[in-house]
């Protein structure tokens, strides 16, 4: 009895909540980058270390700025540059997309990791340089419960879900929504329509780019205010996975990464819970909780959900 008490106490906890939409924000962030990227034909697995690439660069023009959205708009070039290489890469000289993103992972870890101690002195992790203040929401702070759950909140968190409904309108209500699905879906038939297949393609995996370095930016200065190599985390995989359980919609997106979120929110506030002993030992397993989620939930929409017909098929144009 014990044990059901504590399992369920967690979800009348205003925490869960709030940590939960926390959890959740670099993911629809990320999860948003795969969703352009991939509805034009390009895997970008990369979304991981644009992710890292984001959260550095921020901290980064933070300590010498002092301004945080200073690093937030560093971040998100950094970002866009980053992505440029796998979209070059991929789409110009047909690389596969897989190998390509890979190899950008490797490149953002290691550059985070050699520039640590030339810039903060030290390796592994910095002090706190600064991060975005949280906000009141009007009228919900002294709301009971909904004031500690979102009574005051980070602006990050509120852009992440306003990108949703602004990716959803311009992929399906806009022309160039409309052109980026033709070009992921069958990219001949767009090209014999005189859609030019390299610059849409071009543009998702841009878009991509600035997504998953926002996402990479909340981990940094807008949850802790602080940078730690491999801050990321294998959140940029979790985002892919959100992204094809929300069958490749913004909005889908969206759902699966809060479910993520939640995950990691419940197993946050399992280590922490006074009604039930955990030995020190057993802790850092619940760490996994996510990822376990991930497996299970992925696992069961095999073969349910369809990704755009032509994603991670290079094009290349008849002569």
């Amino acid at each position: 009895m014990k044990l059901i008490e504590a399992l369920l106490s967690i979800f009348i906890n205003p925490q869960f909540y709030k940590i939960a939409l926390t959890a959740s924000t670099p993911l629809i962030f990320a999860s948003l980058g795969g969703v352009f990227s991939e509805i034009t034909g390009v895997v970008n697995i990369a979304l991981e270390g644009i992710m890292l690439l984001g959260a550095f660069t921020s901290i980064v023009f933070t300590f010498y700025t002092g301004s945080a959205w200073f690093g937030i708009l560093m971040a998100v070039l950094v970002g866009i540059g980053f992505a440029w290489l796998h979209a070059w890469a991929s789409i110009r000289w047909l690389g596969n997309q897989i190998v390509v993103g890979t190899a950008l992972i490797l490149m953002a870890q290691g550059i985070t990791g050699f520039l640590m101690k030339p810039i903060f002195g030290r390796p592994g992790q910095t002090d706190f340089v600064g991060r975005i203040n949280d906000i009141s929401i009007p009228g919900l702070k002294d709301v009971p419960f909904l004031g500690k759950a979102i009574g005051e909140i980070n602006p990050l968190v509120i852009i992440a879900f306003a990108s949703v409904f602004v990716a959803w309108f311009i992929i399906y209500k806009t022309t160039l929504g409309l052109r980026m699905r033709s070009v992921g879906e069958n990219p001949e038939a767009a090209d014999t329509l005189g859609i030019n297949v390299y610059k849409i393609r071009y543009f998702g995996v841009l878009m991509s780019g600035v997504l998953a370095s926002l996402g990479g930016a909340f981990l940094s200065v807008g949850e802790t205010g602080s940078f730690k190599e491999l801050m990321s985390g294998g959140r940029g995989f979790i985002a892919l996975a959100a992204m094809i359980l929300g069958n490749w919609n913004p909005v889908g997106a969206m759902l699966a990464s809060i479910l993520f979120g939640a995950s990691e929110a419940y197993a946050n506030l399992l280590q922490s819970s006074k009604l039930i002993e955990v030995p020190a030992s057993v802790k850092p397993l619940f760490n996994m909780v996510p990822f376990i989620v991930t497996l299970i939930v992925i696992s069961g929409f095999i073969g349910k959900t369809r990704p755009p017909a032509a994603d991670g098929v290079p094009y290349e144009k008849a002569e």
